[in-house]
């Protein structure tokens, strides 16, 4: 993960296009600098894994015309528009899950199925 950061602040060819401002803005928060960036369509994403199929469940930030939106995950609901990504990177941070820790090596766990509760009685 650290050098997936560092390719991206560096614009390492090898690397996905993003934001380089928005990059620097996620990087300078601890808790989205333990998260796997991922920028994609004018956005930067952030995954608890590393490796497909990812997590898909945190806020993110894209790149509007006048400032910077960050969304809910998996949504089109706006959390915010801010002036700078700094406040951007902030606002995501601030919705972030309490168990949101460092990402994890390797793909995001399948939802386990749930129980068959059988016929009621």
């Amino acid at each position: 993960m650290e050098r997936t950061w560092r390719m991206l602040r560096e614009g390492h060819p090898e690397a996905r296009r993003g934001c380089p401002e928005v990059i620097e803005a996620a990087f300078a928060e601890p808790r989205l600098r333990g998260l796997y960036p991922f920028p994609s369509h004018g956005a930067l994403f952030f995954h608890r894994n590393t490796d497909f199929p990812w997590s898909n469940d945190l806020p993110y930030i894209a790149t509007g015309f006048t400032g910077y939106l960050v969304y809910a995950a998996r949504s089109a609901d706006v959390l915010g528009e801010t002036a700078t990504p700094e406040e951007a990177a902030a606002l995501v941070v601030a919705h972030l899950p309490d168990d949101c820790g460092p990402a994890i090596e390797g793909s995001w766990p399948e939802p386990e199925p749930e129980p068959n509760a059988g016929p009621s009685a």
